[in-house]
């Protein structure tokens, strides 16, 4: 593990975590590079502000499910390739159904530069505390559609009221939301704001 960061695991005891991109449960539909172990790892400083999230969502009822923090830079590279390949439908109905995957960079849902690889930023979504079941937030992670957006109109209220109470969890312990992303946070203080990492996710 480099110094600096830390398995978000192994910091926030409790935490539940699904890394997306160990595997081929994604938008790619297959393992993506610099994943070499299903960990998610991120900042120290952003497993402590997840620690104090963790705190405020419980005392509302909720977990935590965490899909991805730090991001390799050759995972996002790897992304850019992909982006350009002829389509194989492998995951387009679950992720981008009315996009084409080429149309995923100029759209803002896939970027040269990630906030992931500086290890501050953060996908996840609220449990319930007792039973692990993820709430309704009106789509899935890495859903690349205008109803993932903040504000997304035809989202049920149930799961828009989801969506507010995370994002006002996130924002009251120093994390910025994505407009685009309901699941995307990063944290306002980050401590390498300048730095792209790419030591691969192992442990």
């Amino acid at each position: 593990m480099r110094d600096g960061f830390a398995y978000i695991d192994e910091a926030l005891p409790g935490v539940r975590w699904d890394a997306k991109y160990a595997g081929p449960d994604n938008f790619t539909g297959r393992p993506v590079e610099g994943y070499l172990s299903p960990r998610v790892v991120g900042t120290v400083e952003l497993c402590a502000a997840l620690e104090r999230v963790q705190g405020k969502a419980e005392s509302r009822g909720f977990g935590l499910l965490v899909w991805d923090a730090y991001r390799p830079q050759r995972a996002v590279d790897a992304f850019l390739r992909w982006a350009g390949e002829p389509e194989d439908g492998a995951a387009k109905a679950r992720h981008y159904p009315n996009i084409a995957r080429t149309e995923m960079v100029g759209r803002g849902y896939v970027a040269p530069r990630s906030g992931h690889s500086r290890g501050s930023t953060v996908d996840l979504t609220f449990v319930d505390l007792e039973t692990g079941v993820p709430v309704p937030m009106g789509g899935d992670h890495d859903l690349m559609d205008p109803v993932s957006h903040h504000g997304a109109e035809g989202v049920p209220e149930a799961a828009a009221a989801n969506r507010r109470a995370l994002r006002s969890v996130m924002e009251s312990c120093g994390f910025g939301a994505y407009p685009w992303e309901w699941w995307h946070y990063t944290l306002r203080d980050e401590p390498y704001p300048d730095t792209y990492f790419d030591f691969p996710v192992e442990g």
